[in-house]
């Protein structure tokens, strides 16, 4: 009898350890990507809509790393420049994808899925996320910059805002809305860093003839341009602005503004969406809007980003990364938000299929106006004088994100109080002076 028994043991115990090895082999199998993204309403919408695409896809399992602006340009940037691995998906913007692809640091966006649709992704935007023809990036969402302002105050003070408006003008409402309308006049970013303070004052200067580098790499940072530019900003937020503006950058404006306290803010299109939304804005009847202000020249005034989503080449994981990178830039992801926030919080600025949908056009007042600011943003072409770089609130070189943070910190000490203007733009222009000679670019 026992010999008998023995046999079904054995045969349970074969089961049992060829069940195990199947589990493990199907927990192994599942693949973990880690995305670094960016702590802004647009991208926690994206973690908190996430566990569809991990239900559509039960072997990839997604690992988020939010971080603030400045955060996570810096670690991004250390990860792919160190090959360290880190991450299986980035958020980049225009400024990094053709730099970083001229490097091969990145894989090319190829081989999409028959359904994912590229003739529909706005060409401006692919143009500016590709390198030698190639795409590198998909945008998750595209922005241009604009005026937003309070009709109710406006409408109360008597005051009347241009569908052009000119710097003048933007400082003469600032100081009735302070002095009149109960309000901040303007908020404005104030927060050092290349793509922060520096977005703003990039157009600021390119629309009052300004620009970085002359056409042989000599810096001009110490320009009247720069020099009229960066005081006029100094001097309209110190009087007008909201109290610690030197620390305020996209998020603490957006929220000055849902919330009542600024009578105008000038930033990215993006932003749009938010404040129309009830849900997330306290002024979403009340938000007019304008094109971005300008100087002495419409070029250059308003810019041009794509927050992306890219594949760095130290990833293990490219097909699965491909895989989640195409779902959360896809049609379907844009039903998604609109189903879960409203048509007007959709991702802006990517599809025109987006910009054909009656309901976004009916639940977007300013849909075409947005779209229309994208498509015309020209990156070749955003200064009076000619200059020998690309880009309109950057300059498409590796070197700038590092002189552009020092040059916006001196700024932002000049906005505090803690420095003059003058000391500022004369550290700005050595910093900028010293990495194109150390680059190699003056001849």
């Amino acid at each position: 009898m026992h010999q008998q028994y023995q046999r079904p043991s054995r045969m349970r115990q074969i089961v049992l350890a060829g069940s195990l090895a199947l589990a493990s082999l199907s927990a192994s199998a599942a693949t973990t990507l880690t995305i670094a993204a960016l702590n802004n309403p647009d991208m926690i919408e994206l973690k908190k809509l996430a566990p569809a695409f991990e239900q559509q896809n039960p072997d990839i399992k997604l690992n988020w790393v939010v971080l603030e602006e400045n955060v996570l340009r810096q670690r991004v940037t250390t990860d792919i420049a160190t090959n360290s691995g880190k991450f299986d998906v980035m958020m980049i913007g225009t400024y990094e994808a053709p730099i970083w692809a001229k490097k091969g640091w990145l894989y090319p966006m190829d081989k999409l899925s028959a359904d994912y649709d590229l003739n529909d992704v706005v060409k401006t935007a692919r143009d500016g996320l590709s390198y030698g023809g190639k795409l590198y990036a998909l945008p998750f969402y595209v922005e241009s910059s604009m005026t937003f302002y309070r009709k109710d105050l406006f409408s109360k003070l008597g005051l009347t805002m241009p569908e052009k408006p000119t710097y003048t003008q933007i400082a003469d409402y600032a100081k009735a809305l302070k002095e009149k309308g109960g309000v901040y006049g303007i908020c404005l970013r104030g927060k050092a860093g290349w793509g922060e303070n520096m977005a703003f004052l990039s157009t600021l200067i390119n629309t009052n003839g300004g620009r970085w580098f002359d056409e042989k790499w000599h810096p001009t940072i110490d320009s009247p341009e720069w020099k009229k530019s960066v005081g006029f900003y100094v001097d309209l937020l110190q009087k007008y602005g909201p109290p610690g503006a030197s620390t305020n950058g996209f998020n603490e404006n957006l929220t000055l503004f849902a919330s009542g306290k600024c009578g105008m803010w000038i930033d990215a299109t993006v932003a749009a969406g938010m404040l129309f939304n009830p849900k997330e804005s306290q002024v979403a009847d009340k938000v007019g809007f304008a094109m971005a202000p300008t100087g002495v020249t419409p070029k250059g005034s308003s810019w041009l980003w794509s927050w992306s989503l890219a594949i760095p080449k130290s990833s293990k994981q490219e097909a699965a990364a491909k895989q989640f990178v195409q779902w959360a830039t896809s049609k379907d992801y844009i039903k998604l938000v609109a189903k879960d926030l409203g048509w007007t919080s959709v991702p802006p600025g990517t599809r025109i299929s987006t910009y054909k949908q009656p309901e976004y056009q009916k639940a977007a007042p300013f849909a075409s106006f947005v779209l229309n600011a994208i498509q015309s943003a020209n990156p070749n072409d955003a200064t009076l004088k000619k200059v020998p770089y690309s880009g309109i609130q950057f300059v498409g070189i590796p070197e700038f994100q590092s002189f552009g943070t020092v040059v916006g910190q001196s700024i932002s000490g000049a906005l505090a109080g803690n420095t003059t203007v003058d000391a500022a733009l004369k550290a700005g222009q050595a910093a900028a002076n010293r990495a194109v000679v150390q680059g190699g670019y003056q001849k």
